[in-house]
């Protein structure tokens, strides 16, 4: 027995030296490896890959050990576009390359970027593009550039743009599983694949709708960089006359089809670099984190907060990807009883969520506003929830392909009792009351249930339309006509008073400041997560390797599909949630 003691103490030992290890490795290599920054060099050229940036915010947490360890970056397209700007001024940056880029970013994130090069330009600096392939939202961002090279054996795709939605009322009566849908709003579309196996016509007119105006917004952009009228573009797209290379040159939408050798000689030769020599590169990560540490203080103690709200809208805490109630409100407390704070910038990219979460945020804005001006700026999605907590503010920009609007509500429910009742389970209930029983899966929807829970629908859909009303000054039959669960692009919620001006965050900084009444000041990022020791283990890399196995296995469109299913179990209560996964291709 002794023996097997000092066995079992022994391994335990092995097991704690090797975590302290691995903890202590982890930490050293956070604490020196993320301090070093890396400064331009005289004739840089910045290189724009932004694979790893996706959020416009990359968060920070109040808790320092969560910042050490966290696997989120610290650089967000806030901070690279305000990078971008500083590269104007910079004498050591020549240029910017965009090589090979393959970003996550949404169309209205690649327009804000777009118009941050389209500036950059401006100075006098050139912009130049090269990619084996562009995807058609690659080609849209690398349009903005002065030249745009592509490789001898890639392709372009420009054909416009498509939706897919998949329906499933036929899986679910052959499945077994139903899912009992209860709405307000004819185009609250969110459910429609559970109650049809076609499109409804609402429905494909505001994905047409939709589509046509966010496709207005690509070809106008590209038409003025490229000089090619709209109506070429769309001749072009129809007959994907731009599918190979010197198809694409000869519709001049690429101007040069070369190796990345030659274009790397091109840039050589522009900075007047010899050919057996290197030229300066830097990355657009390593740039903006030098912009971040070394960007001088703005002297004026006036600071204008900006409170990113980023994902789905839940309960909670929240993070950079998910709206908490627990972050917002808090943030906008601390900005409302900041002293220095003079005026509110609410960045949202979100598809809604939960409506009651909504709710308590838009009341926590009601209750700032009184004291500060609150400026919001939607980003790829302010749909639903998205719009619930912007539309009291006291200005709302939008860019022209955000998407937005989504004034609706609706509650799922799954049931089991066809599946159930195929397998032989049946299930009883006993009652003290009438209504006393909760919600079962494995048993029909109770008619008394089902009316109470459409009348709570019913009650948060009047408050949804009562609240976007009074905050952009209409009636509520004025809302009520454009609401219905319909979603917008940005230039079309404009024209119906949904939104008050296009135009990108730095947009909605200048109006805040502009309402303030101030000329100088600096931004405060928010908001702070707070965040406990097992959120911590569960950033770490062996924690979502589930996640990863998962994908790798199944692929990516078949992920995206579970994931979809499990969010619907997760939706608890009524949701005002954008009404179906939009993936524009």
């Amino acid at each position: 027995m002794k023996f097997l003691g000092n066995v079992i103490a022994t391994v335990i030992g092995i097991f704690v030296f090797i975590m302290l290890f691995f903890f202590g490795v982890l930490l050293i290599g956070a604490i020196f490896g993320g301090s070093e920054t890396v400064s331009a060099k005289a004739d840089s050229v910045i290189e724009l890959d932004l694979r790893k940036i996706r959020n416009d915010y990359a968060g920070k947490y109040k808790d320092p050990w969560v910042t050490v360890f966290s696997d989120q970056k610290d650089v967000g397209l806030s901070d690279v576009i305000n990078a971008i700007e500083a590269a104007e001024a910079d004498d050591n940056i020549k240029g910017i390359s965009i090589l090979n880029d393959q970003s996550s970013l949404g169309l209205a994130q690649c327009k804000d970027l777009r118009n941050a090069l389209e500036k950059f330009k401006k100075s006098g600096k050139f912009v130049w593009a090269y990619a084996n392939t562009y995807s058609q939202k690659e080609y849209y961002l690398n349009s903005v550039a002065n030249t745009v090279y592509l490789n001898p054996a890639g392709d372009l795709d420009f054909k416009g743009l498509s939706s897919e939605i998949m329906f499933f009322k036929d899986f679910q009566d052959k499945s077994g599983i139903h899912m009992e849908v209860i709405r307000h709003g004819k185009y609250k579309s969110a459910v429609e694949p559970f109650l049809e196996n076609k499109m409804s016509d609402a429905n494909r007119e505001q994905v047409t709708a939709l589509l046509n105006s966010i496709w207005s917004t690509i070809s106008n952009d590209i038409s003025k960089s490229r000089n090619i009228p709209v109506a070429k573009l769309n001749e072009i797209a129809n007959g994907l006359l731009a599918r190979t290379p010197e198809m694409a040159k000869a519709q001049h939408l690429v101007d040069i089809v070369a190796y990345e050798d030659v274009y790397h000689n091109a840039i050589k030769k522009a900075l007047k670099v010899a050919d057996d020599e290197e030229y300066n590169k830097i990355s657009i990560l390593d740039y903006t984190q030098n912009n971040i540490t070394t960007a001088l203080a703005n002297t004026s103690s006036d600071q204008i907060a900006i409170i990113y709200a980023q994902g789905e809208i839940q309960s909670g805490e929240g993070d950079v990807t998910v709206i908490g109630e627990g972050s917002m409100r808090r943030s906008l407390q601390e900005a409302r009883k900041n002293k220095d704070v003079k005026a509110i910038v609410l960045r949202i990219d979100s598809p809604g969520g939960s409506a009651l979460t909504s709710d308590l945020i838009w009341r926590e804005i009601e209750i700032t506003k009184k004291v500060k001006p609150i400026v919001v700026s939607m980003g790829n999605y302010a749909a639903s929830g998205g719009y619930y907590i912007a539309c009291n503010a006291n200005k709302i920009f939008a860019e022209s392909n955000t998407i937005t609007g989504s004034i609706g509500v609706f509650g799922v429910l799954p049931n089991f009792t066809p599946l159930a009742t195929k397998l032989g389970i049946n299930t009883e209930q006993v009652k003290t009351h009438e209504n006393s029983a909760n919600y079962s899966p494995f048993v029909p929807l109770d008619e008394n249930f089902k009316a109470f829970t459409l009348e709570g629908v019913e009650n948060i859909y009047k408050t949804f339309v009562t609240r976007v009303a009074e905050g952009r000054k209409m009636t509520f039959a004025q809302v009520d006509a454009i609401a219905q669960g319909r979603v917008w692009s940005g230039s079309e919620a404009i024209k119906i008073g949904l939104v008050d001006q296009i135009g990108g965050l730095n947009a909605a900084i200048a109006e805040a400041a502009k309402i303030a009444k101030i000329k100088s000041y600096s931004t405060q990022n928010y908001p702070e997560y707070e965040k406990s020791f097992d959120d911590l283990l569960s950033g770490l890399p062996f924690a979502k390797s589930k996640e990863a196995f998962i994908k790798e296995e199944i692929g990516e469109e078949n992920y995206r599909i579970l994931e979809q299913v499990k969010r619907f179990q997760k939706q608890k209560g009524v949701q005002a949630m954008l009404p179906y996964g939009i993936n524009i291709q």
